[in-house]
């Protein structure tokens, strides 16, 4: 640059000054200002959810602290009706149910009961969502249709049906059966033998569980990038090997939060037995909740069939926990 040419350019031009902050305000006080009002746009998500959380404490908190309650008390059918303070014994009620041999062969029944119930639906289900994607659009809305059917329909119905198939003298089980075995399986009583009752209701049980975990599981099918499926076959992969690698770690945070949910509904499962064994379970079909039901109300011991509730409340508290940690490592990842 020549001297000519700097001399063109001339003096540099002065910058306005930014607005000086007056009185008592410091130079830090508008990022506060953002700060606050950022804030302010944060809670409004927690203030829209407020009326739901409200109403869930209401319908849980109250019967779970009279739950709790009553399970450090000793209240019978007098305090009951009577409306008199039932005495507090502490944890005596805990002491005499975990003393009783009783409860842990209705503990070790139910999670026997749920693993099977679990791994069936489970199974059943990835492969029935698996087969959707190989069905053409129409088979498979008639299929989905079926399944939100099945999905839908009462309880008090579906039980009445499994009723009616396992029935000793006109059931269709025990027909089919002895077509192909003989006539000595008319009039078969399954729920003699508790393995084969158990059987029964464990077929009601996955049966109406399958729906949601097939819709679910295909929903989650969806998301696998058929690219990446493609690109693995021309490379020689088997289906086996595209399916674990490929598929598997794509739908596994869905499937294990979908297992989780189904170990608490099927360690829960009440009206299926209740419903299928005529309103009165016999002892050897008793799961924790039939014998927390049958001590409070059959026994007259409200307490004890309270503190049975907590302990169960207890062993299902560590699945909840992993179900909300699953929950948020998926909210994460997306």
């Amino acid at each position: 640059m020549s001297a000519a040419d700097t001399k063109a350019v001339g003096p540099p031009v002065p910058v306005p000054p930014g607005p000086q902050p007056t009185g008592n305000s410091s130079p830090d006080e508008a990022p506060r200002v953002q700060k606050r009002k950022r804030k302010k746009g944060e809670l409004l998500p927690y203030f829209l959810i407020l009326p739901a959380i409200v109403a869930i404490a209401a319908v849980y908190l109250y019967p779970l602290s009279k739950t709790v309650i009553m399970s450090f008390q000793d209240m019978g059918r007098r305090e009951l009706w009577s409306g008199e303070p039932a005495p507090w014994v502490g944890f005596e009620q805990f002491t005499n149910i975990l003393g009783d041999p009783e409860f842990w062969w209705v503990t070790f029944r139910t999670i026997v009961f749920m693993a099977i119930c679990v791994t069936l639906t489970m199974g059943i289900g990835l492969l029935v969502a698996l087969l959707m994607r190989k069905l053409s659009t129409w088979v498979r809305l008639v299929l989905t249709v079926a399944l939100i059917a099945a999905w839908s329909m009462p309880l008090m119905v579906a039980a009445s049906i499994f009723r009616f198939m396992a029935d000793s003298d006109y059931g269709l089980i025990n027909t089919l059966i002895a077509k192909v075995v003989g006539e000595d399986w008319l009039g078969h009583n399954w729920y003699l033998n508790p393995v084969q009752g158990f059987g029964i209701i464990t077929l009601l049980v996955v049966w109406g569980a399958i729906p949601f975990v097939v819709v679910t599981l295909y929903a989650a099918l969806t998301q696998v990038p058929q690219e990446l499926e493609e690109a693995a076959a021309l490379d020689g992969a088997t289906a086996y090997g595209i399916y674990k690698f490929v598929t598997w770690p794509v739908i596994k945070p869905v499937f294990t939060m979908v297992a989780t949910l189904s170990v608490i509904w099927d360690f829960n499962v009440f009206g299926q037995i209740w419903l299928l064994r005529g309103n009165k379970p016999e002892p050897e079909y008793e799961t924790l909740g039939l014998y927390s039901y049958s001590k409070a109300f059959e026994s007259t011991s409200f307490s004890q069939g309270s503190a049975i509730a907590l302990i169960t409340v207890l062993l299902l508290s560590g699945v909840a926990v992993y179900y909300l940690r699953q929950l948020m490592k998926t909210g994460e990842v997306e």
